[in-house]
């Protein structure tokens, strides 16, 4: 019979006297960061996908031109390629301010609260939840990966 490790490692455990209601609530906290972090993949989703539009309309411009469409080409030209996105921002712009107005100061915080309370330690609220919704001493719902010791003291 195989024997499988018990529970999550110590840096999935909660604290001596952390309670209930502050794992959940940083679990919440976790759970936002991971929303941001998405929303954070559109951004820079539709930063690239924005310029690499902005490179086809700039060769779609040239095409226009060398089939004799020079008036056209050349407003689009002035008009819209090289445009802002935003109010005199280009999309790299908007991702700097992003990423220095809004999501390092929510992944500061996540942090922040997590050191806190609980240490540092992540996702404690999952580790708990995967301990309630596991089969114990079933392959392929072990705690942790097999042969993965627990670390020392530091």
């Amino acid at each position: 019979m195989t024997t499988f490790p018990s529970g999550p490692d110590s840096a999935h455990r909660r604290p001596e006297g952390v309670s209930d209601d502050t794992v959940e609530a940083l679990g919440k906290l976790s759970e936002a960061l991971e929303v941001v972090e998405h929303a954070r993949g559109y951004l820079y989703a539709f930063h690239r996908l924005t310029g690499t539009a902005d490179l086809a309309l700039g060769e779609a411009v040239d095409m226009l031109r060398q089939a004799g469409h020079q008036e056209l080409a050349d407003r689009i030209d002035k008009d819209i390629v090289g445009r802002n996105v935003i109010e005199g921002r280009w999309t790299f712009q908007v991702v700097e301010d992003y990423d220095a107005n809004y999501y390092r100061a929510f992944v500061a915080a996540e942090e922040d609260a997590r050191q806190e309370l609980v240490g540092g330690r992540r996702h404690l609220f999952e580790a708990e939840m995967k301990e309630d919704r596991r089969t114990r001493d079933r392959r392929h719902h072990e705690a942790r990966p097999d042969g993965v010791e627990e670390p020392g003291p530091s």
